[in-house]
């Protein structure tokens, strides 16, 4: 995986436009937990549809082959979250429940929490408002305390982080790729 600063990783555009809420609620050697949220001006079954099609808002930079459009959802019990690419692939997470279009959680040891063998549960909630929806983001890993959690958790909810604020902004998907 390609490790960058989140200067670079996110336009702008998106520090100034999109404001989500990270709250930590947990932090070790042996786990960490944290909650983002986020609104949106779209429906959930809009923001359902572009949850499930991960090229349109993950970051190509958090990807190991370097490209979004290598990533594809199978959003339901037992599918996959991959990356096929020509020479490799990952299982970068498993459906564990569906519900559309307000929840998804995944088993999801991403990036260098799949080497360190974390147990690590990503739950994303879309709730219907007035106007638009709330999108939150919920993760939760544990390990060992040879893992380090502590150390890893601010980059993983920086990447999180910069994830929701692209789903939850369809002109920014265009950009963030």
């Amino acid at each position: 995986m390609k490790t960058i600063s989140i200067i670079s990783a996110v336009p702008l555009s998106l520090l100034v436009s999109i404001s989500s809420e990270a709250r930590t609620l947990a932090v070790g050697p042996e786990h960490f937990h944290f909650v983002i949220e986020a609104k949106s001006k779209d429906r959930p079954e809009v923001l359902w549809a572009r949850l499930i099609a991960p090229a349109q808002w993950w970051h190509a930079n958090h990807t190991y082959s370097g490209d979004a459009n290598n990533l594809s959802l199978d959003p339901r019990a037992g599918g996959l979250w991959r990356e096929d690419w020509d020479g490799g692939s990952v299982a970068h997470g498993k459906v564990l429940y569906a519900k559309p279009p307000t929840l998804l959680r995944l088993e999801a040891p991403f990036g260098p929490l799949q080497e360190k063998a974390i147990d690590a549960i990503w739950t994303i909630s879309i709730s219907p408002l007035e106007t638009g929806s709330s999108v939150t983001f919920e993760f939760i890993a544990n390990g060992s305390a040879f893992s380090k959690l502590d150390e890893l958790a601010p980059a993983v909810e920086m990447v999180k982080t910069q994830a929701l604020k692209t789903l939850v902004q369809p002109i920014a998907n265009e950009v963030s790729k």
